[in-house]
């Protein structure tokens, strides 16, 4: 759907990426989401850091990304569940307040990619995503659909720096510019 233009010219640059599965249900053993997102990342040349597991919690969910922010070992957190309309869903209310910059065109382009599958429901979603420190954040739905799309839709190719004309990484050594001494 959205057209994807690699300049071979440029090395790719791998990244690691931590992925947090938000699920009172799942563990690590039956976890097909998150399973699926380390697949695809790894697939694609980054690595996979870490993957875990943690409870639909707002204060699990906060400390384990604020964790993983500030590893410096960590590039890019993708957290999957808890993005929905149930009270059990608190995703959104656990990592937005961590962002210094909010990203809304992922939301929207996700809302947009996901709705050539899935149609209206697409508006069901809570995706969101941002830059807490030099770290982004992104959050996706639980679904393995919700996650594929997001990985083969959006995310694969904004973080891979061969992407034309820009992307995620290009951006990275030039995140920590507000964080320095002036």
């Amino acid at each position: 759907m959205f057209p994807s233009r690699l300049n071979e010219n440029k090395k790719f640059i791998p990244l690691n990426i931590a992925v947090l599965v938000v699920s009172d249900t799942r563990n690590l053993e039956d976890d097909i989401s998150g399973a699926l997102l380390e697949k695809m990342i790894t697939e694609d040349g980054h690595a996979c850091a870490i993957r875990a597991i943690v409870k639909d919690d707002i204060a699990a969910i906060r400390a384990k990304v604020q964790n993983w922010v500030a590893d410096s070992e960590i590039d890019i957190v993708i957290t999957t569940g808890g993005t929905g309309f149930s009270g059990f869903d608190v995703t959104p209310e656990a990592v937005e307040p961590l962002f210094d910059k909010r990203m809304d065109g992922f939301s929207a382009l996700f809302h947009a990619y996901s709705a050539t599958k899935i149609g209206t429901s697409s508006m069901l979603s809570r995706a969101t995503a941002g830059l807490a420190a030099t770290t982004f954040i992104f959050c996706l739905p639980g679904s393995k659909g919700a996650c594929r799309d997001a990985w083969e839709g959006i995310l694969r190719h904004q973080l891979n720096y061969q992407h034309g004309p820009c992307n995620i990484v290009e951006l990275m050594p030039r995140l920590g510019e507000h964080l320095s001494e002036k």
